[in-house]
């Protein structure tokens, strides 16, 4: 596979110095840092962040800035992130990116419903919004209400736009009792929308796509899946036909609707091996 002069430019790795570190909640943080490259992505692309003597993983971006400067969101699930977690600002990451596809910007109505980290990508894409002429209801989900990530970032965004949040919990300790995804039917029954955007657990976008299916709603999904290259050679992220590096990780419902037997249901270990998605 021919990599473009892009991809060549993007995949080297550079490093940089933790300019700021963020707690959001007892599992996630916030890390700020400058990268001339990242720091023209748009909503929906995604880095690789190298911490030294670990590993390197993928993040979706949370903002850019001027004067290069780039956040991310990181949530503690494994080694790699365990060990991020404990970075301060001044320590030093390496950087690749940014990579893959991002989110069409429509205009009109537009319905975002995010869960967990998920909810990533869809800030900075609210953000982005805010400058076009979209009409935004914001559906976000979590365990509870100490998990419920960026909820006063959210509500000044949609604030400002005029816009509307609603918010879930499992635990019912905020908003609405039950999933992310448990208003949606009522309100795809009530209204139409322009653009549904999602991203968080593959599951619960499996959910959402299922239920913008019925009702012949337009939909952009950002796909979270196990990556190593970024560029399309190793495989641990394939799903049917598609690369989720390369060719995501923003997939249309048109897309999504070739690849339903895998969508969802199963994903890909270390090894490459395909596994049931739990």
């Amino acid at each position: 596979m021919k990599l473009s002069a892009y991809h060549i430019e993007a995949n080297r790795i550079r490093t940089t110095r933790i300019l700021s570190v963020k707690e959001e909640s007892s599992m996630v943080k916030t890390f700020t840092f400058k990268d001339k490259l990242c720091a023209n992505a748009e909503p929906g692309q995604f880095l690789m962040l190298w911490i030294p003597g670990v590993d390197e993983i993928p993040l979706s971006m949370l903002d850019t800035e001027e004067n290069s400067m780039v956040s991310v969101a990181v949530k503690k699930v494994g080694e790699a992130t365990e060990a991020l977690q404990n970075k301060k600002a001044g320590d030093v990451i390496g950087i690749r990116g940014p990579f893959g596809n991002s989110f069409t910007l429509k205009e009109g109505k537009i319905l975002m419903v995010g869960g967990g980290t998920g909810l990533v990508p869809l800030l900075f894409l609210a953000k982005k919004l805010a400058s076009e002429a979209a009409k935004l209801v914001f559906l976000m989900g979590a365990k509870s209400r100490d998990e419920l990530l960026f909820l006063d970032d959210l509500k000044q965004t949609l604030v400002r736009e005029k816009a509307s949040l609603i918010a879930t919990t499992e635990d019912g300790s905020y908003g609405i009792k039950g999933m992310a995804t448990a208003p949606l039917e009522a309100l795809l029954t009530k209204e139409r929308f322009d653009m549904i955007y999602t991203c968080g657990p593959e599951k619960m976008i499996r959910k959402v796509f299922d239920t913008a299916e019925k009702h012949g709603e337009h939909l952009e999904a950002s796909l979270e899946r196990l990556m190593r290259c970024a560029i399309g050679l190793c495989g641990s992220c394939v799903m049917g036909k598609y690369r989720v590096c390369r060719d995501g990780p923003v997939f249309t419902a048109t897309q999504l609707r070739k690849v339903k037997s895998e969508f969802g249901i199963s994903t890909r270990d270390f090894h490459g091996i395909k596994v049931p998605l739990e």
